[in-house]
């Protein structure tokens, strides 16, 4: 999954973004103005959103994704004490809120909820088969038992599984398990973590749609 940061403080934001990405692949914007840029561009499962920013306010970024019917899930981080701008924000279409200072595990559970919800699942499991995954806890099992995987190859199974019956192009896996700057996508990268996820899980679990990608059914 994908995330989009938007933080203007800088230690704030390295941080935040350092722990997401244990979880996540993270994008992180400085400023509203950039926000917009990159979503011009990439497609992204959730939105952590500072509302005091510089320039646009986060709060004002918020309107208008909405106003131009931009559904992604917006978790939105505000001052303990301006609980008028928490209640401006939910009212403006943010899905949930944390303030400052916060807990990088409760951030993480907080966007792995609202992305399960928006993908209209109430389990925190993805059940395929014999094989049951675990997003915000990265495990996997089969048979009950855990399979051990590589972060890379979560990340694969993890955009397949929540995309189940659709096939994903090996461009829009790139997009969405890659974070900006990132050196290590080879051309034949994909097809290096499909392989070991057959291996580990069963050659039948990831079918491939020739010229078009890959896919789980159910």
């Amino acid at each position: 999954m994908r995330i989009l940061l938007v933080e203007d403080d800088v230690m704030l934001g390295k941080a935040t973004a350092e722990g997401l990405k244990m979880s996540f692949a993270v994008d992180w914007c400085k400023s509203a103005e950039d926000a917009q840029e990159a979503i011009a561009t990439t497609s992204y499962d959730a939105i952590v959103l500072d509302i005091n920013l510089p320039g646009q306010s986060g709060l004002e970024f918020l309107q208008k994704r909405r106003a131009s019917n931009d559904d992604c899930p917006v978790l939105f981080l505000t001052a303990r004490d301006a609980v008028a701008q928490r209640i401006e924000g939910l009212n403006s279409g943010a899905d949930d809120y944390l303030t400052k200072p916060f807990d990088l595990d409760e951030l993480t559970a907080r966007v792995s909820a609202l992305i399960r919800r928006s993908q209209g699942r109430s389990s925190p499991d993805i059940h395929v088969a014999d094989i049951v995954y675990t997003p915000a806890a990265r495990h996997v099992t089969k048979q009950s038992k855990t399979i051990n995987l590589s972060g890379r190859e979560l990340a694969v199974l993890e955009i397949l599984m929540t995309n189940i019956n659709h096939v994903m192009s090996k461009s829009r896996i790139e997009e969405h398990i890659y974070d900006w700057g990132n050196n290590d996508i080879e051309s034949n990268t994909i097809e290096v973590h499909i392989s070991a996820l057959r291996r580990k899980l069963g050659k039948d679990l990831i079918k491939t749609v020739r010229g078009v990608g890959y896919m789980i059914e159910k």
